[in-house]
């Protein structure tokens, strides 16, 4: 794992993510968007197993239903594509040096 991807999975997985266990899973998943899905994935998983809220009368109210959802969006936004990775393979279907064509078709009267 080269700097830059390191770089940017402490950007989207925040700055305290343990760096060896990131280079543990980019030796096994070869790409830091698996390595990002997986770690997302991870923490929902944990957060899942646990009380999605905690309720002490008068004293105290935790809910994590809103961390619930933020991690499901980025874990949607990381599967579609977003944002994109240092070490995502290129995209050849954005060339500019071909044109594309168009077949017209007449439509029926009416």
């Amino acid at each position: 794992m080269d700097t830059a991807v390191e770089d940017w999975l402490l950007d989207e997985l925040g700055a305290d993510t343990d760096v060896a266990d990131l280079e543990q899973r980019y030796t096994r998943l070869k790409t830091g968007r698996q390595v990002a899905i997986s770690v997302v994935r991870s923490r929902l998983a944990a957060l899942r197993g646990q009380p999605s809220t905690v309720n002490v009368s008068g004293v105290v109210s935790v809910s994590y239903a809103e961390t619930v959802k933020a991690y499901e969006r980025q874990l949607a936004a990381l599967i579609s594509g977003e944002p994109p990775a240092p070490d995502d393979p290129a995209d050849d279907d954005t060339d500019d040096d071909g044109f594309g064509v168009i077949q017209l078709v007449e439509r029926p009267r009416r």
